[in-house]
Formats: structure tokens, C-alpha cells, sequence
């Protein structure tokens, strides 16, 4: 994994991709704002995993007080089923919790079963709805806390 400007070409690739298999599955872009600014360290992070020099996969967190949002984790479809999802959100994690976040919190939504089905079995559980698709019926927002001595929040801090 490469630490990559959101706005970075092969991040700007990717993120383009990623809306586009949104646009398949839900009809449409995901709209959530997201500010480039916000996944540039401190308070942000956003990695890029390259095969062969090609990059195949994305993930970003951005802060939230002690909580940290996963943002743009996507695998393209010809590297599916190699683990990059896994190790990208292990490094998400590992990343957040090093810049001192207590928990992970995301969003996501019904028509991405294979997402809902990783971050479950990385230990992500239900959490209250937060954010842009708070009250969208085809969202699952997720977290995990990743600070062994921070107390579960009950609500996620983003706003």
C-alpha cells in the first residue's frame, strides 16, 4: 500500500471506478461530501495498492474525533478475490489507530453484499446511522473499535 493524495491520478482512477459500480447498483454516484483535503495526514489517510505496478485498490479514513470514517475502499474486479480488501482494511486500521482514533466507523449499503460481508468478518458491527445517508434505507453503517482500552461508544461522532 502507498500513502496517495485523494486527489492523485491513480486515486482519482480508482474513485472514478468505484462511483461508476455505484451508478450499476444503486442507480447513481455516491454523493456523500467528501472534501480532498479531509484524507491528507493528520487528520486524514489515503492508501492506493498497486499489483504489478497497476493500482487495483483504494481505502481512505478521515477523522471524526476519535473516530475515524472509512471512505472510497473499493478492489477492482479483476483483482477480486486476492485478499486486497482484507489487507486494505487492515492497514486502515492499523493507520487510524496509530494517529490515535479509538474506532472505525463506515457506511455502507445492501447492494454491496461482498463489503458487508468482509467488514462483518473483520469484527465491524451495527452501529446508529450517521452522516449524508443517515436516512437512506439501503444503507448499513458499520464500525469497529480498534483501541483495546476505549469504552464501545454507543453513537458515532461524525456528523
Amino acid at each position: 500500500m502507498e500513502i496517495r493524495a485523494y486527489d492523485h491520478a491513480d486515486s482519482q482512477a480508482l474513485i472514478a471506478e468505484v462511483q461508476q459500480e455505484y451508478v450499476v447498483r444503486y442507480g447513481g454516484p455516491d454523493e456523500s461530501p467528501v472534501d480532498p483535503a479531509e484524507f491528507a495526514p493528520p487528520l486524514g489517510l489515503f492508501l492506493v495498492g498497486y499489483e504489478d505496478g497497476v493500482p487495483v485498490a483504494t481505502g481512505g479514513w478521515r477523522s471524526h474525533g476519535t473516530d475515524a470514517e472509512i471512505k472510497r475502499m473499493y478492489v477492482t474486479g479483476k483483482a477480486r478475490g486476492r485478499g486486497y480488501a482484507r489487507r486494505m482494511l487492515a492497514e486502515l486500521e492499523a493507520t487510524a489507530l496509530a494517529a490515535g482514533h479509538e474506532r472505525l466507523i463506515l457506511e455502507t449499503g445492501s447492494k454491496q453484499p461482498e463489503a458487508v460481508a468482509l467488514y462483518r468478518s473483520a469484527g465491524y458491527v451495527d452501529i446508529p446511522a450517521f452522516g449524508h445517508y443517515a436516512d437512506a434505507p439501503l444503507s448499513i453503517h458499520l464500525g469497529k473499535v480498534i483501541k483495546a482500552d476505549s469504552p464501545c461508544q454507543s453513537a458515532p461522532s461524525a456528523t
